[in-house]
């Protein structure tokens, strides 16, 4: 059975790396650091792989085809894009990342190159919460605008989660002065009731990416970012793959199996406060 391809939970690929990527996906075979240190090649042929699934905040290196980036991975049949915009790009939150309005402008061109606007899903994630000069703020509102430019191109699914202050995220935070907040659960049930009120007011479809508390709210199914079954329905030929669970995930993720190429040795730039894999405090 073929492969799914993840590139990269671990890092932004293609935004930053993507001389690298075209590489790989033109050699055939990425040889990758794991997070144990080893390393492992992954053949990259199309006859080995069903979908390449590409996470990122910035696709215009692919939409450009700069490094003949585009060129390398439209070889394979399947292309989907998890695509993060969460209205915090170019400000002290997200420095590294594009503002709102200009990763809007990426939607249109990535719906041509998967073929599908199906096959993008829309990550507004994660829900930010923070003091600045004694108010409390949020990007939350944001989806208020994000939710009709996606149901306007035809994209249904987005997925969200709360920020997790991981200890290296409360470092660089009180490194940068930011003066985070994590709402108690009831603020954060109520912040979901407004995400579905948005959500059904324009036809999509929200998922909680590895946060199975905010579920119990009608309206929010848990995530399988990647799902095998909606991959093998959504490939060209309905071609088989796994949907057997991805054991190297959270308990709480649902996603099904797939070798992901990245390497947190590859470091992202973006430099979001929150960010989790970011090995540079």
């Amino acid at each position: 059975m073929k492969k799914v391809i993840s590139a990269s939970r671990r890092t932004d690929l293609v935004a930053f790396f993507p001389e690298w990527l075209s590489t790989a996906f033109r050699e055939k075979k990425a040889l990758v650091y794991g997070p144990s240190g080893s390393t492992y090649a992954v053949d990259l042929s199309p006859d080995a792989v069903h979908t390449v699934v590409l996470w990122s905040k910035n696709f215009a290196n692919l939409i450009e085809n700069r490094n003949k980036l585009r060129t390398a991975l439209q070889r394979h049949e399947q292309l989907y894009m998890h695509f993060t915009i969460t209205g915090l790009g170019g400000g002290f939150i997200e420095r590294g990342v594009p503002a709102p309005s200009e990763a809007l402008r990426q939607l249109d061109s990535l719906a041509e190159i998967t073929g599908s606007p199906l096959r993008i899903s829309l990550r507004f994630d994660p829900v930010v919460y923070w003091k600045e000069d004694g108010k409390l703020k949020t990007n939350l509102s944001y989806f208020e605008k994000l939710a009709p430019e996606l149901a306007s191109r035809g994209i249904k699914d987005v997925r969200f989660s709360f920020a997790q202050w991981y200890g290296k995220a409360v470092r660089r935070s009180l490194k940068y002065g930011f003066h985070y907040v994590d709402p108690p659960l009831e603020e954060k049930k109520e912040a979901g009731r407004f995400l579905v009120q948005v959500a059904q007011e324009w036809k999509l479809r929200l998922f909680s990416c590895s946060q199975d508390f905010i579920t119990e709210i009608q309206g929010i199914r848990p995530s399988a970012c990647i799902d095998g079954k909606s991959l093998r329905e959504l490939h060209p030929r309905g071609e088989e793959v796994s949907a057997e669970k991805d054991r190297s995930q959270r308990s709480q993720c649902r996603c099904t199996e797939s070798i992901d190429i990245g390497s947190y040795t590859q470091s992202c730039p973006h430099s979001c406060l929150y960010c989790y894999a970011n090995p540079r405090v």
